[in-house]
């Protein structure tokens, strides 16, 4: 028959329909409301994870990033600066000491040119206190105004350093004494002065004149 030929013909192909009911019977809900709260969703997701994005950058921003200025970080200017500031306080420094040893070099060349000029005016005096020396000898300053001369210009010379060469019995030093001749002494040891015949004189370390002296030569 046709009706069943067509049900045989057709049995085995699926069937397929939509359900156009705006109300869902499972739920009772309007169709369509599921899909809405799912799009809803989505989209507070996507603006929330906008707004953290946000506020990430920032907190990055506030924080310092890469491409935040350096605070500490000093211009190429104010750099410069500072050297030739260095620069010129080197120098000054280098002036200051330069001009203390000037100053030193000065002070020591002036005092050498001071101990000179002592030692030329005791060296020409030495004449006149040899003369001193002989009149003492002979009596003729035990007393009087020339004993009092004499002493005060004695006086004077040793304040300026001056220093007699006459000790008897000492060693023979070349250095101070001059040795005018030898002869036999029994109370003097060999190469030791036995007679000093003209005083000698110094100042500091150094000799003015040596001092003429008879050296022993023992017995």
């Amino acid at each position: 028959m046709p009706h069943h030929g067509n049900e045989e013909e057709h049995g085995d192909e699926p069937v397929n329909f939509t359900d156009k009911r705006k109300i869902d019977p499972e739920t009772g809900q309007p169709r369509g409301t599921e899909d809405a709260a799912a799009e809803s969703d989505d989209s507070a997701a996507a603006d929330a994870g906008a707004d953290a994005l946000a506020e990430a950058e920032r907190i990055i921003n506030e924080a310092g990033g890469d491409d935040a200025p350096v605070e500490d970080e000093v211009p190429a200017e104010e750099v410069a600066t500072s050297d030739v500031e260095a620069e010129l306080r080197n120098d000054l420094l280098r002036l200051q000491a330069e001009y203390v040893n000037y100053r030193k070099r000065v002070e020591r060349d002036r005092e050498q040119v001071r101990e000179l000029a002592v030692q030329s005016v005791l060296g020409s005096l030495l004449p006149v206190l040899d003369d001193l020396d002989a009149a003492r000898a002979h009596g003729d300053l035990e007393d009087g105004p020339f004993a009092a001369v004499s002493r005060k210009l004695a006086t004077i010379l040793e304040g300026h350093g001056l220093e007699r060469i006459e000790e008897a019995g000492a060693e023979f030093d070349p250095n101070f004494h001059e040795a005018l001749m030898q002869q036999p002494n029994a109370e003097v040891p060999a190469d030791h002065v036995a007679q000093v015949l003209r005083v000698g004189y110094k100042k500091g370390e150094r000799v003015l004149r040596a001092a003429g002296v008879i050296v022993s030569t023992g017995e």
